[in-house]
């Protein structure tokens, strides 16, 4: 694809995530297959889309500064500019004057001579004299938010939260590329036969801490390895294979997915109990249930069991003390996986953490009853938020006293994670900048008699 035509692509999908709210990954896999774009050209369309909405707040600061603020831009002028400076910032392959030369056709094919003028001015301006200053602005809460491009009222609650320096640290991580993790199926293939496969096909691997089926592929893409060809492996996050780890399900027992889409923690539990037992895993949305069955196809599993239904109602379809084990991996804010989905940080807002907390506490409440005495109940989410996390399991144990936080949930932890800054009495929170993961929740709760 010429890169001229590639660079429109660009403007239209980023154009149609910012006026749709759209999931910049769903969006941007589509446009692949639907155009059948090459492999080398995926790459670059993926940077310049992604890249520029990461950094879209601080690309916004660099134009205002050029443009008079009672000019308003058409928005795909805004996009033009954003991607051409994100470009000139952040990228040393294509030479300053290559992207400038093409931001100027593709003002002038889709505006008029005016739009390209300024267009020009703007980059030619860049170009000459640099970008403004961050480092002049005076308040440190707002000075972070435009340096890492996360909105003010998120950096001033993760201030209050967790103190200057570990926001800091987050924020800077959301920024940065995380290595891609797997998951091996251990009934076809042990991790150590696997890690060799994957590296005489030039991949460059190491072991996860957090899982003992977990491989870290830092360079390869591993969806073309005969790993996936062969229905061996999976992709999941390091953070989300250690709750299939900490939730110890065994063979023949009765486990509780309640809230299971796209099923990577389902089938992970199926695994664990040797494909010999049940999952039963359900989902709020109906066409998320073919993903779950279609992942456990893939991996052959045959002992979960996927249906529809709200997590707030499976008190109506099961009877009380049903379950040796429940995992509640709840809908959440999903400010913990910025760096895989940057659109995230712009859609999400204060209200919104407060409405989900509520639902997660319902589901919760909702479940408890179903799980035997003696039982375990895992509660996790993809999120950095106490508001979603610590604060959600107080109020439930507060309002649940024959439930307490599993004192082995501690002692059960991978080695590495012992010394975890986010480690507290009701849980453990993953930080994105500790190990390189997506920031997560997770907690193990026991029913006492």
């Amino acid at each position: 694809m010429e890169k001229y035509l590639l660079r429109n692509t660009a403007i239209e999908l980023l154009i149609r995530i910012e006026q749709d709210s759209g999931y910049s990954h769903l969006l941007i896999g589509h446009e692949i297959n639907a155009k059948h774009i090459s492999p080398k050209d995926e790459g670059l369309l993926t940077e310049l889309v992604y890249g520029t909405i990461q950094y879209k707040m601080t690309l916004d600061f660099y134009i205002d500064s050029f443009i008079d603020k009672k000019k308003k831009l058409s928005l795909w002028v805004r996009m033009l500019l954003r991607m051409s400076i994100y470009q000139m910032v952040y990228l040393d392959k294509v030479p300053d004057h290559a992207i400038i030369h093409e931001a100027v056709e593709i003002a002038k094919q889709r505006g008029h001579k005016g739009i390209a003028s300024l267009v020009n001015a703007v980059l030619r301006n860049i170009q000459r004299n640099g970008v403004p200053k961050i480092e002049n602005i005076e308040d440190p809460t707002k000075r972070l938010s435009i340096a890492t491009s996360h909105p003010e009222w998120l950096v001033k609650r993760w201030i209050d939260h967790y103190g200057y320096e570990t926001t800091k640290e987050m924020c800077e991580a959301n920024l940065q590329h995380k290595p891609i993790s797997i998951r091996i199926q251990p009934m076809k293939i042990s991790r150590v036969e696997a890690m060799k496969q994957l590296v005489d096909e030039g991949y460059v691997v190491s072991t996860s801490p957090f899982s003992e089926q977990g491989i870290i592929v830092q360079k390869g893409n591993v969806l073309k390895s005969s790993l996936f060809m062969e229905g061996m492996a999976t992709i999941q996050d390091q953070s989300s294979m250690l709750v299939g780890e900490m939730i110890q399900a065994m063979p023949g027992q009765t486990v509780l997915d309640a809230c299971s889409a796209p099923g990577g923690k389902a089938t992970h539990i199926a695994e664990k109990m040797q494909n010999n037992g049940v999952v039963y895993a359900h989902d709020l949305h109906k066409k998320k249930i073919k993903l779950i069955e279609e992942k456990a196809q893939v991996l052959n599993l045959t002992n979960i069991k996927a249906e529809q239904l709200d997590a707030r109602k499976l008190a109506e379809r099961y009877k009380p003390e049903t379950f040796d084990r429940i995992l509640v991996d709840a809908p959440c804010s999903g400010l913990g996986v910025m760096r895989g989905k940057p659109d995230i940080k712009y859609n999400k807002s204060e209200e919104d953490i407060e409405r989900l907390a509520i639902i997660q506490k319902d589901i919760l409440s909702t479940v408890a009853p179903l799980l035997k005495t003696g039982g375990l109940l895992v509660y996790s989410t993809c999120t950095v938020d106490p508001g979603e996390n610590e604060e959600v399991v107080k109020d439930f144990l507060r309002e649940n006293n024959n439930f307490q936080i599993d004192e082995g949930f501690y002692e059960d932890l991978p080695t590495e994670l012992n010394a975890s800054p986010g480690i507290t009495q009701y849980g453990l929170q993953i930080f994105p900048q500790t190990y390189q993961t997506d920031g997560f929740f997770l907690t193990r709760m026991v029913r006492k008699s």
